[in-house]
């Protein structure tokens, strides 16, 4: 049951918002009571610590899953831009935002846990890259990765970037293509026109 309180908390949360969903709202959703919630979960911070948590776990698994595949590093962040966006409703009710706004700690907590994360899958990509003569030899590797990182959360800011102006799935392709456009070799330019190509067909 905890799971399954879980699972459709975590769902309710992408699509509405953490703040905008309450217990009654996933009680009634779920035909439970509230009462059943409660046995599992001391209260609705904890719901959402929890739902982060289990979000995140989902997310870090599936990235080690693609980035096992042995896809070429390009291919690879699209795959998991994909795969990110997908895991995340392409956030339509800006969940991050209302995290940041509402629930900082937890909010606070998660993005060191998706910087760690992100940091390792991002230096293996560039390495492998740079191995495959994909990027180029001479990157700062450490500085391109806190780069990324530093622009993937601050493309998420409403204020800065509004979702009616840029709508969050086009902000996320042209954030990855510039980031790539900035690192790739001609080699790796070519594999990078041939994605776009075909995504936008």
């Amino acid at each position: 049951m905890k799971e399954k309180i879980l699972n459709k908390a975590t769902d309710m949360f992408l699509t509405l918002g953490f703040k905008s969903v309450t217990m009654d709202d996933l009680a009634g959703e779920m035909g439970i009571s509230k009462k059943t919630i409660y046995s599992h979960f001391t209260n609705k911070t904890n719901l959402i610590t929890e739902s982060t948590s289990f979000l995140f776990c989902n997310i870090s698994q599936g990235i080690d899953d693609i980035c096992s595949t042995n896809k070429n590093p390009i291919e690879e962040l699209y795959e998991i831009k994909k795969f990110v966006m997908m895991h995340l409703k392409n956030e339509k009710s800006s969940p991050q935002f209302q995290l940041q706004k509402y629930y900082p700690k937890i909010h606070d907590s998660l993005k060191l846990k998706q910087y760690d994360v992100m940091k390792e899958c991002v230096v293996h990509n560039i390495e492998k890259g740079i191995a495959q003569k994909i990027y180029r030899e001479n990157l700062n590797i450490e500085f391109v990765a806190k780069i990324y990182f530093t622009g993937v959360i601050g493309i998420k800011d409403q204020k800065m970037f509004p979702s009616d102006k840029f709508p969050i799935t086009e902000l996320m392709d042209d954030y990855l293509e510039y980031h790539l456009r900035g690192i790739v070799t001609p080699k790796g330019r070519k594999i990078l026109n041939t994605i776009i190509n075909s995504n936008q067909e």
